[in-house]
């Protein structure tokens, strides 16, 4: 889980793990982790999601904390158009330092913009969207079943699936 700070990374966590949602803000410090299993390929899957401090001017993600990631999920504030912005400059430095990995976008929040009145912001092609809300749940569970089931035809994961 990475973006910007207050994009709602931990409520988005806390709703898709625990199946709840809180106004009050915490911010997080270092990383912070949950888990949680879905149905996926046939099978289950355990997401092991790793909540990271977001980044600003002042605090840059450590990638270091990346290594090993089998899939990534974006998160963009729906009503501040700059999150965006450090979601794709993320994506760019990871892909640069460990190439292509499953991931998805996340555009939360979307039960605060008023209808048409949200700022147009795009995915940038070929990296799954979904309009969430951690207040209300929508579309939390798909965007989470979405990252599993890419992360499954990943060719990573492929190689690490046992052999009968």
């Amino acid at each position: 889980m990475i973006g910007a700070f207050a994009v709602g990374k931990t409520s988005l966590v806390h709703r898709f793990c625990k199946g709840i949602f809180t106004d009050r803000y915490l911010t997080t410090v270092g990383v912070k982790i949950d888990t949680a299993v879905v149905d996926a390929g046939g099978g289950t899957v355990s997401l092991i999601l790793w909540d990271l401090a977001g980044e600003d001017a002042f605090h840059s993600v450590q990638l270091s904390y990346l290594s090993g990631a089998h899939g990534l999920v974006y998160v963009v504030d729906s009503t501040r158009p700059g999150t965006l912005e450090v979601a794709l400059g993320l994506r760019r430095r990871i892909e640069e330092t460990m190439g292509q990995v499953p991931s998805v976008i996340l555009f939360n929040k979307c039960d605060l913009a008023a209808e048409g009145s949200e700022p147009a912001l795009a995915a940038p092609e070929g990296l799954p969207a979904f309009r969430t809300s951690a207040k209300t749940g929508a579309q939390v569970p798909a965007a989470f079943q979405a990252l599993a089931e890419l992360t499954l035809a990943s060719p990573a994961a492929q190689l690490q699936r046992p052999r009968n």
